[in-house]
């Protein structure tokens, strides 16, 4: 039998990778939200990986109770993901993925593009996902992972913001609103580039939001967690003395 491995969060990411370890023959033990992590932890002391499925909202707690024989083996897959959110709880190297499926209740999952991952158990990953028929791309170093999760970042930010004020399918977004679209995208790029500290090529960016673009053109440009989006979106900007001009117009629109 294959070494076990731990899933936080048992929601509709979480359901998905558990089913793909199980698949890939890795038993499963699952930490709910009412779960003990003393128990857990005398449980299942040393398991293959921690995978922390729980939404963004909730990551920073999940990390800040994490128990220490568990921090070296995690495995994150959050949106809106970056290295200073690990970063911030001590945590070196993680094992990350940018989910580039969805998975919606009552539904089965749904492939866009193949989700990159890096770290000491990506290619674990890309066997138990595949066994599900998701595609895994495991990346050759960091610096590649920082720009895959700008990327999904841009995707979803650009799309949820210009949303906001278009509506609509991220294909109808690009054709009848390409240029609120680049504006949108340029200052999130901003943003992207002041919370990791790096200059992204932009047009390479905006080149692969549109591959996720043209990959599934009818996908809805918001959701409930937009306004939400956005107003993070304003608090970093505000953090690092960013104008950005059209977020604040959208903000003060909608």
């Amino acid at each position: 039998m294959k070494q076990p491995v731990v899933v936080i969060g048992l929601g509709e990411m979480g359901g998905v990778f558990s089913r793909g370890l199980l698949r890939a023959g890795h038993p499963v033990f699952p930490v709910l939200r009412e779960s003990d992590l003393g128990t857990a932890v005398a449980a299942v002391p040393e398991p293959l990986m921690v995978v922390v499925a729980v939404a963004e909202g909730d990551l920073h707690p999940a990390l800040d109770a994490l128990p220490e024989p568990w921090r070296e083996r995690l495995v994150l897959l959050q949106n809106e993901l970056l290295p200073r959110d690990w970063q911030a709880h001590g945590l070196t190297d993680p094992t990350v993925v940018a989910v580039w499926f969805e998975k919606k209740k009552g539904m089965d999952h749904k492939v866009i593009v193949p989700s990159p991952a890096y770290g000491p158990h990506a290619k674990v990953l890309e066997d138990a996902l595949g066994r599900l028929d998701i595609p895994v791309q495991v990346l050759a170093d960091g610096e590649e992972l920082v720009y895959e999760l700008v990327r999904k970042n841009l995707y979803i930010l650009t799309t949820n913001i210009a949303g906001l004020i278009t509506g609509g399918t991220v294909g109808e977004l690009w054709a009848q609103h390409q240029d609120l679209a680049r504006e949108v995208a340029g200052e999130i790029t901003d943003i992207q580039t002041a919370l990791t500290g790096t200059e992204f090529d932009r047009e390479r960016l905006i080149q692969g939001m549109l591959t996720a673009f043209d990959a599934d053109p009818e996908h809805q440009c918001t959701g409930r967690s937009a306004p939400a989006r956005l107003q993070r979106a304003l608090a970093y900007a505000d953090e690092f003395g960013l104008g950005v001009p059209k977020l604040r117009e959208i903000a003060g629109s909608v």
